[in-house]
This record gives structure tokens, sequence and C-alpha cells, in this order.
């Protein structure tokens, strides 16, 4: 399970997207890191699915971020700026202490979590037919507390390279499980899931 650094764990969401080293080359750096992540994060909880829907996002609420953040960001970010940030930085390290973060926001957390829902999703639009006449796809694995309300780890396969078993196994490993109750579908209660000596047997409950 990650750990906030505790000048993180109690802070806002700013001040933690604050604190997040920058990832990008210097030149051409027009906006800051922590307000592209922000604006990032809103949009994508407003259901932006794109870049090019993060531009749009940027843009409609350009002049309502620039009063609320106490900025002068003469235009809003572009969709090549958010591909510029996610192409620099470590998204996937960004990912792990937002994590920390979040779990941090729980009374106790880590230790409050009591809960995780396993749910596995295809990506709209990735599937492709294979030479065997069957299809393919990216698939997403997410835990999710109910507890916060919201996903606290996820990871992204492609099904000719894994599998959903094995992809939740990865995920459970990296977190401490003692009392935490899983639910996942059915096909992860199968008896080979639990022989894994890196999911330290948590409790499961299957959907």
């Amino acid at each position: 399970m990650p750990e906030p650094s505790p000048a993180n764990a109690s802070a806002d969401l700013i001040s933690f997207l604050q604190a997040i080293p920058e990832g990008r080359m210097r030149r051409g750096v027009r906006f800051p890191q922590w307000f592209l992540l922000l604006v990032a994060v809103l949009g994508i909880l407003s259901g932006c699915q794109s870049l090019r829907d993060l531009e749009r996002f940027a843009l409609r609420h350009h002049a309502a971020l620039n009063q609320a953040l106490g900025l002068e960001l003469r235009r809003p970010p572009t969709d090549s700026t958010f591909r510029y940030l996610f192409l620099q930085v470590d998204v996937a390290e960004i990912c792990r202490q937002l994590q920390g973060w979040m779990l941090a926001q729980i009374p106790g957390g880590a230790m409050g979590l009591d809960q995780l829902v396993c749910d596995g999703k295809t990506l709209r639009g990735s599937i492709v037919q294979t030479d065997g006449g069957g299809g393919a796809f990216i698939s997403q694995v997410t835990l999710y507390s109910k507890t916060l309300g919201v996903a606290i780890a996820q990871a992204t396969y492609d099904t000719r390279e894994s599998h959903e078993r094995a992809v939740l196994r990865e995920l459970l490993a990296t977190m401490d499980l003692d009392g935490v109750l899983i639910q996942a579908d059915a096909l992860h209660t199968q008896k080979p899931f639990f022989g894994s000596s890196r999911s330290r047997g948590p409790t499961s409950s299957s959907q």
C-alpha cells in the first residue's frame, strides 16, 4: 500500500498536486504542472474521455478557473498541451501518489478500508478481430472503495497478453488486505486464484 508523505497526507487536492515534482522538460512550459493535473482530474470527473474533451473543458471553465485559483493565464491549455504532459510525466507514479493521498482521506487511512469492489470493463472502441475469428480488446480492472466512494487502483491490459484474474492478483498484491472484504465476479473465485502466494489470502465475495 503506498504511503503519502506527511506533508501531503492531510493537504487539500491542490496542495497535493503542487507538491508533485515537475516531470516535464523546462523548455516550452507555459502552464504549471499542478494546474494541468487539476484540470485533468476535474475534467475526467466531469465525463471527459479524450484529450480533445479536456481542451473543451479547459476552454469552457477558463475564466472560472483563473478567478478561483488566483491565476492570470491568458489562454486555456489545448489538447496538445495535455498530450505533452502525459508523455513527459510518470503517470504511473502520479497515480500511485494519488492513491496514497486518497487513502489518507479515510479516517484511519488504509486501516479504515473495510471493503473493495473489483470491476472489469472493456474500453470502448478497442475491440479488434483476431486471425482465428475471435475478438481481442483492451480492458481495465478497477478496485473501488465503497468507504471513500472512488476508485483507488486500476490497471489496463490487452486480452492477447493477460487476463482479468492475473491483473487483479497484481493489484491486490500491492495492498494490505488484512480484514478487507473483496467483492468480485465469479471468475475470480476459482481455486487457482487463491493458490497464489502473493494474494495473501484476501476474503472474497462473488457477485
